[in-house]
C-alpha cells in the first residue's frame, strides 16, 4: 500500500515557551530540517511548524508551536495552549535569569492546558564553558515544578535534539496512545 505524504496516525501539539532567546526557534528548526540556523530574528508573536515522523510503525505528525518569549507577547499564550498536548520550557545554562521565570510560563500552561507533560530543557550545551545554571539546579527546577522530564542540549551541534524528542513522543504514546487502548 503506498501512503499519502498527509497520511499519519496521531497529531500531537507541543508548544515551545520560554523567555526571548533561550533557543526555541534554533530547537525547532534543527528538529523539523536537521540545520542550525545563525542568524534567526526573535520570534514575533507566534510560529507554527509541523513534521512527520514514525514512532513504534506510526506516522506521528508534530505541530510545533513556538512563542515569542518576550513578555508583550504572553497574552497570546493561553489561547494557544488549548488543545496542546505537551510543552518545552527553555532555558540557556548561560542566563539565570532565564530559568527564574518557569513558574510563570508554567502556571500559565497548567491553568490553561491541564496536565500536560512539560519537558525542562537547558538550551546551548555547546556553551557549556560559559555556564551560569548546573545541570543540578535544572534538575532540581524540574523536581520543584512536578515537570515531565528534563535535558540539556545544543541545537548548534545537534546534542540530545533528537532524544529530547524521542523522549517526549515516548511519554505522549504513553499518556494519550497505550492509556486508551487499555481502557477499550
Amino acid at each position: 500500500m503506498v501512503r499519502n505524504l498527509t497520511d499519519f496516525d496521531y497529531t500531537f501539539k507541543v508548544m515551545m515557551v520560554g523567555d526571548a532567546s533561550v533557543g526555541k526557534t534554533s530547537l525547532t528548526i534543527r528538529f523539523i530540517s536537521g540545520s542550525f540556523l545563525e542568524d534567526l530574528k526573535l520570534t514575533i508573536g507566534v510560529d507554527f511548524y509541523s513534521k512527520i515522523m514514525s514512532y513504534n510503525d506510526k506516522r506521528v505528525k508534530y505541530q510545533v508551536w513556538d512563542f515569542g518569549g518576550e513578555q508583550r507577547f504572553r497574552f497570546l499564550l493561553p489561547q494557544y495552549c488549548r488543545g496542546a498536548n505537551a510543552a518545552f520550557y527553555l532555558y540557556d545554562i548561560t542566563n539565570p535569569v532565564t530559568l527564574e521565570h518557569l513558574p510563570d510560563w508554567t502556571s500559565i500552561i497548567r491553568e490553561h492546558a491541564g496536565d500536560i507533560p512539560i519537558f525542562l530543557i537547558g538550551s546551548k550545551l555547546d556553551l557549556d564553558q560559559f555556564r551560569g545554571i548546573t545541570k543540578e539546579e535544572g534538575i532540581r527546577g524540574k523536581e520543584k515544578y512536578n515537570l515531565t522530564a528534563f535535558i540539556e542540549l545544543s541545537s548548534k551541534t545537534g546534542e540530545n535534539v533528537e532524544k529530547a524528542f524521542k523522549d517526549m513522543t515516548e511519554v505522549l504514546f504513553n499518556k494519550y496512545v497505550y492509556i486508551n487502548k487499555r481502557e477499550l
